[in-house]
This record gives C-alpha cells, structure tokens and sequence, in this order.
C-alpha cells in the first residue's frame, strides 16, 4: 500500500490498519480535506513516525498482526516526540472494556467499525480543532517562558553592569588594585558557600543570595571615593582627625548607592546588600567598630562575611608601603578575633577554609606592575611611601 500523502496541503493525518480496503476506504473520505498518509501495520508506522515530518492524527486500527494498535499507542505515548500527537482508534472492537483500555492508553476518540463517514468526519476535524489550540498554547507558553528568560538575563546583566562600574569607580580613587576587590568577593563566597548549612545562616544563605553576595563583594569601600586623597592615599598611620574622615567611607559607600536607587525612583532589592556591605563591614562582633558600634546579631550577616575576607586581604597584600604578611600569620591573628573582631562561627567557618583562602590569594595575587600603580597613585598626592 502506498505510504505517500496525498497533494493536500492541510493538516496531515496517517491511517494504520492491515486491511487495503479500509486503507483506500479511509484515503477516499479523507484526502479532499487532508493530506493523508497510510501504513499497513504497526511496524511500518513506527518507523514513519521517525522521519522529521509527524503527523497532526493518527487514525489506527487495533487488531493487526505483528504489532496491536494498542502496542502502537503504548510507544508512541512513552515518546515525547510523539506522545502529543491525538490518537483516534478506529476497530471492530466495539466493547465498553475495549473502548475504556484504548482512552487508558491515551487516545482521544474511539470509532467503530463499519465507520460512518459523516462521523469520521466530524470526529476528526473535532481533535484537529483541540490540537491546534492545544499547540497553540504550548507554543505561546514556550514563547513566554523564553521572553522571561530573557528578559531574566537582561536584569542579571544590569545588575553586574551597575555594580562592576560603581567598583570600577572606587577602584580609580583607592591605592589597593582590583585583584584586593577579585580576592574578597572569591573570600566571601567560599565562607558563604561553607555555612550554607549552618542552623545559624541556613536561612539567609541561599544560591540566589550567595551569587548576590559575591556581586556585591566589590561595593565594600565604594566610599573612599569621597575621602580626599591626602588621607585616601597617605602610607602611614592617620592622625585622630584623620581617622575620623577615614571612617565615613562607609557611610559615604551607602549612601551613594542609594542615591542611585533614589535616581531610579524604584527599590533595587539586588543592592540591598552592597548598602549593608558597604555600611558595616567595619562593625566588630564585640562593638568595638563603626559606624554604629552594632554588636553580635545586630551586625547583618553579609557585613559579618566581608569583615573577615577583608581583614585577611589586608594582612596577606603586599603595598608599596608595606610587605604582605605571611599567611600563617594572618590566620593566627583572624582568630585572636575570634568573638572580639568577628563572629565566633564565621571566624570557624574561616579557619576550615583557610587553604582556600590561600588558593584565591595565589590565583590573584598583586604583580609588580599593580604596585607601580600604586606608587604612581602614591606619587601624585603628594605622599611618599
């Protein structure tokens, strides 16, 4: 039996059955609405079914020899190329329990034979209508899934466009290099990632907020872009006075980011945390830092983190001023901070960390060229180191 389909142009239907007269039967009526393409048992559907073009209907018989109609369903179903297609069994079969087992298998009519035409007709165009509408949704459904999606990734991409250039900024007034912002947003992540566990953080530290986390890393000393460059960039110890501006930063570092999002005139929950990174990583567990002297709990837990990773990148960073410390010293100096500078379990949560920490120091450690940029900063304020 030819398996070619018909010149139509509409919806194309295949017509399974072992019988030629009910082939041609079943072509006659249908061909003048659709293109039809027919098979002459369950096997040679199966592998017509493999080609790229798949039918919108499959009109299949049940008693055929070699493979049943009800085996056909049964594939076809457990196919995700095929199992939305609507399948109609059309038989002699014409018990309840025969016509109840074919909607089980997934069909959506069942048609006894001797066919009626008028029927047949009317049946097909029926399921062909569902289907369309069916299709239709599935397909704007995948368009919207894919639009939000995509618009998804267009915020992911502000928001690291506005939070690298603002960094970017505070990197051009400050005598640290970019690999000082590199290493602690790598420093936060890994203490962040390790208590993500922990029945104290368990709440906060999601993947979504951790991705934040490391995004907003860099924010932390935004304010120095306000502090006058003879104290920014001085190489030795501050004057009380001098101190006091130096201590700003953080408020200035908050307070430029929200009168970014004030521009805005919305709420970006995504700098949440860059505003209490930038506000509070110089709070210390036991009150004793600043701005507000917060204590313990009080401290948010994303300031917490970052006071440990910069406190760390600052020991360990080489300066033209001043020879990087040793990491073993480092570690022993986070921990007499232990419950005085930092939080008891994230200062924990440092020390089983600590070859990480090394590890990210390594991968992006200061060159000589970044402290010829440093002394060049140096030079132009006027300062010597």
């Amino acid at each position: 039996m030819n398996s070619q389909p018909s010149q139509y142009t509409g919806p194309t239907l295949l017509v399974v059955d072992d019988t030629p007269d009910n082939l041609l039967l079943m072509t006659d009526l249908l061909k003048d609405r659709y293109r039809v393409k027919v098979a002459n048992s369950g096997e040679k559907a199966l592998r017509l079914l493999q080609g790229d073009s798949l039918p919108d209907l499959i009109l299949l018989d049940v008693m055929m020899p070699g493979l049943s109609g009800h085996q056909v369903a049964r594939r076809l179903k457990d196919d995700p190329r095929t199992r939305e297609i609507p399948i109609i069994f059309l038989t002699a079969m014409a018990g309840t329990e025969d016509e109840i087992l074919g909607l089980e298998l997934g069909a959506v009519d069942y048609i006894t034979k001797p066919i009626r035409p008028a029927l047949v007709l009317a049946r097909v165009d029926t399921q062909l209508k569902l289907k369309a509408a069916a299709d239709f949704l599935r397909d704007h459904n995948d368009y919207l899934e894919q639009e939000v999606q995509r618009r998804t990734r267009e915020v992911i991409a502000i928001q690291d466009v506005a939070i690298q250039a603002m960094a970017s900024l505070a990197e051009t007034r400050d005598n640290e290099t970019g690999n000082h912002i590199r290493r602690t947003q790598h420093y936060v992540k890994v203490l962040a990632e390790y208590l993500q566990d922990h029945p104290r953080f368990r709440h906060f530290l999601s993947a979504a907020t951790i991705e934040l986390l490391f995004k907003s890393a860099p924010l932390h000393d935004i304010g120095k872009v306000g502090i006058p460059d003879h104290i920014l960039l001085k190489p030795g110890r501050f004057t009380p006075e001098e101190f006091e501006i130096m201590k700003t930063h953080t408020t200035l570092g908050r307070d430029a980011i929200q009168h970014a999002e004030d521009q805005l005139g919305i709420r970006a929950d995504f700098l949440i945390l860059a505003k209490e990174i930038a506000y509070s990583h110089q709070e210390k567990w036991d009150g004793s830092g600043y701005p507000e002297g917060l204590v313990a709990d009080a401290i948010p837990i994303s300031a917490r983190l970052m006071a440990v990773a910069d406190v760390y990148d600052a020991l360990i960073s080489r300066r033209v001023y001043k020879a990087g410390m040793p990491h073993e010293q480092a570690v022993e100096i986070i921990t007499q901070g232990r419950g005085s500078h930092f939080d008891p379990d994230i200062c924990d949560a440092f020390l089983a960390c600590k070859e990480q920490f090394q590890g990210v120091a390594q991968r992006f450690a200061d060159t000589d060229q970044d402290m010829a940029v440093q002394l060049a900063a140096l030079q132009r304020s006027g300062q010597t180191p």
